[in-house]
């Protein structure tokens, strides 16, 4: 019986410590984006996101192994939820009836997720980085626009074939979709920074109109 208590208690032991791990982890993660958004890659110091995280220098060294590997593990993690947040959620295919609301809604949901502050400046960070970190680029690019792009193909080459869209080449659309909806609040807010970002009622007007735009180019005639 003293053996078989021993045991549990040492497996809580080791359930306790590894919920602790996971929660200075989480909180390395959040005070690092904090300070690699705010700083960039060169202004950032470890020391900082220790102090921010409230874990010693040494426990950060022990989760990330190096500040470049903290870097991509934000960018990857943050790249990833954004696109999950985009495309996990879409719904079932419209039927001929229901296509104008279904795009809507879905480019709203790109608008809203990407078009953000910490999106925007995450982007522009990857951006300054390129040079240094040309993998890391790629990484966003693919699990970003990239991944976009392909999942809209996808979603027009069903439509066509349901009859729903008159799409002959589902990757142009895909481009032509997300440039149409994107493009300006993308543009303005990479460029010209977090105060332009549009609000709510000019990311619907957006979506709006290039959804128009697109099924005047891609919507059944007959």
């Amino acid at each position: 019986m003293t053996s078989s208590g021993q045991g549990t208690s040492g497996q809580g032991t080791g359930v306790k410590q590894d919920g602790r791990s996971a929660r200075k982890r989480r909180a390395i993660l959040a005070a690092a984006t904090e300070v690699f958004l705010r700083s960039g890659y060169l202004g950032t110091n470890m020391d900082e996101i220790a102090a921010l995280s409230e874990v010693s220098k040494q426990t950060v060294y022990k989760h990330f192994s190096s500040k470049e590997a903290l870097f991509i593990e934000i960018v990857m993690s943050m790249t990833n939820r954004a696109g999950d947040m985009v495309h996990d959620e879409a719904p079932r295919l419209p039927e001929r009836g229901e296509v104008e609301a279904y795009l809507f809604d879905y480019a709203l949901r790109q608008l809203t997720v990407v078009v953000t502050p910490r999106i925007m400046q995450l982007r522009r960070l990857v951006i300054g980085e390129v040079s240094r970190f040309p993998d890391l680029a790629r990484v966003l690019y693919e699990r970003g626009p990239a991944r976009a792009l392909g999942m809209l193909a996808g979603i027009f080459r069903q439509l066509d074939e349901k009859g729903v869209l008159d799409v002959d080449d589902p990757e142009t659309a895909a481009t032509h979709f997300n440039w149409l909806v994107m493009s300006a609040p993308l543009n303005q807010a990479m460029l010209l920074g977090d105060s332009a970002i549009p609000g709510p009622d000019d990311m619907r007007r957006h979506a709006r109109e290039g959804v128009r735009v697109f099924l005047a180019a891609y919507g059944r005639k007959d």
